[in-house]
């Protein structure tokens, strides 16, 4: 059985991976709209992961006879400027979500729920990753500016995604 700060707070992450679904569903439509159609597949599938985060930890809830409460999902920005800040606002993003995963897991630990600490431990790994991965997006893009034939490569190379 969960604490009720821990169930609290997991009702908290479950809005915040949404919110990420629908952060990631704005940028994927604003890359649309610059012709990004990668850039914007990319997104799309960034969302869809977010999504899924989310109902890992509805389920987890719900398994340890906890109750979700949703809240309303704040509205993301639409404007995100060039391909880089698009990136760097993703980073920065993942890096929130890294810092409210750690916030989830020292509560945990702190009340020795150690079923949270297995389960938090997948999300944990889970950030490296995904930080790893904005990063590299992002450092990419540095080099090569945010216009030009470089762009176009790397936009092809995330529609493989």
């Amino acid at each position: 059985m969960l604490s009720d700060a821990l169930q609290n707070k997991l009702n908290e992450q479950i809005n915040a991976e949404l919110y990420s679904a629908y952060l990631y569903l704005s940028m994927s439509a604003y890359c649309e709209a610059k012709n990004l159609p990668g850039f914007a597949h990319w997104m799309r599938k960034q969302a869809q992961e977010e999504v899924g985060h989310a109902m890992r930890i509805f389920t987890f809830v719900n398994d340890r006879q906890g109750r979700v409460t949703l809240q309303a999902v704040a509205q993301p920005p639409s404007d995100f400027g060039s391909a880089v800040q698009v990136f760097e606002a993703v980073l920065e993003h993942e890096r929130k979500v890294t810092k409210m995963i750690h916030e989830l897991y020292a509560l945990a630990v702190k009340e020795a729920d150690f079923a949270a600490q297995a389960f938090l431990q997948w999300f944990v790994t889970e950030q490296v990753e995904e930080e790893k991965t904005a990063n590299e997006i992002l450092e990419a893009l540095r080099m090569v500016g945010d216009k030009g034939q470089a762009v176009f490569m790397l936009d092809r190379q995330l529609a493989q995604r």
